[in-house]
C-alpha cells in the first residue's frame, strides 16, 4: 500500500498538520508533498491530486481521499493496529464527539489566530467569541486530562490528538496563558519528535501569506 499526502505551507496549513501528525507520529510511511498556498501555480499543481483543489489530500494508491477527518477515519481502518481511536467504546464517543467538534466549529478563534508557526510572540484582539473558543478548548483538555490521565488527550496518541495539535501551536504562537488544569496536553505534545520536525520545517519555508500574518 503506497501513501502519498499532499499538504501545503508548514508555517501555515493547520489542516496538513492535522493528517501528516496522524501519519508522522504512528510511524506509517508516506511520501510528502508539498505545494505551497496562495501561489500563482497553486491551482494547476493542486488539480491532479484534489477534486476540491485543497490540502490536506490523501493518496493511497493513488486513490484520493479529502478532508482532514475522512482521511484520519480512513488511516484509522487501514491501519487497525494502531489504535487511532481509543479501544474502549466510551473513550472512543468521546473522542469521536470532540475531534468532530474541533472539525465543525471553534470559527472565531480559526479566525482571530491563524496557525503561524514562525510568528512567536505576536498578539491579537480577543473578542468575546474568540475568548469563547479558548475556553471550550481548555474545557476540553482539563475534562480529558481529569478523566484519562496521561499527556495525550485519551492517555494514547489518537485522531483526537491530531485534530486539536494546530490549536496548542495557535495558542502557542499568541501567547495564550494556559490554567495548570490544561497544560498538560500542549506539554506532551510539544514533546513529540514528529511535531518538532514539523516546526523545523516551518522555520525554514520562506513562503509568506499575508492574511495569515495578522497581529504585532
Amino acid at each position: 500500500m503506497a501513501l502519498q499526502l499532499v499538504i501545503g505551507n508548514k508555517n501555515y496549513s493547520s489542516w496538513s498538520l492535522r493528517a501528516w501528525l496522524l501519519l508522522a507520529e504512528k510511524g506509517i510511511d508516506f511520501e510528502e508533498i508539498r505545494i505551497p498556498l496562495n501561489t500563482p501555480e497553486y491551482q494547476d499543481r493542486i488539480k491532479p491530486y484534489s477534486p476540491t483543489r485543497c490540502v490536506p489530500v490523501l493518496l493511497i494508491d493513488g486513490k484520493a481521499i479529502w478532508d482532514t477527518l475522512a482521511i484520519a477515519e480512513t488511516v484509522a481502518e487501514r491501519f487497525p493496529q494502531m489504535q487511532l481511536w481509543p479501544v474502549d467504546a466510551e473513550r472512543r464517543a468521546h473522542a469521536r464527539s470532540v475531534s468532530a467538534e474541533m472539525h465543525s466549529g471553534f470559527n472565531a478563534l480559526r479566525s482571530a489566530m491563524p496557525m503561524n508557526c514562525r510568528a512567536m510572540g505576536r498578539k491579537v484582539p480577543l473578542p468575546e467569541g474568540v475568548i469563547h473558543d479558548i475556553d471550550r478548548v481548555f474545557e476540553i483538555w482539563s475534562d480529558c486530562h481529569r478523566q484519562y490521565g496521561g499527556g495525550w488527550l485519551f492517555g494514547e496518541f489518537s485522531i483526537a490528538d491530531a485534530m486539536f495539535a494546530p490549536v496548542v501551536l495557535r495558542l502557542r504562537t499568541y501567547g495564550i496563558n494556559l490554567p495548570d488544569s490544561a497544560s498538560h496536553y500542549p506539554a506532551r505534545l510539544l514533546e513529540s519528535a514528529a511535531l518538532q520536525n514539523w516546526l523545523a520545517d516551518a522555520e525554514s519555508e520562506t513562503e509568506v501569506i499575508e492574511m495569515d500574518e495578522a497581529g504585532r
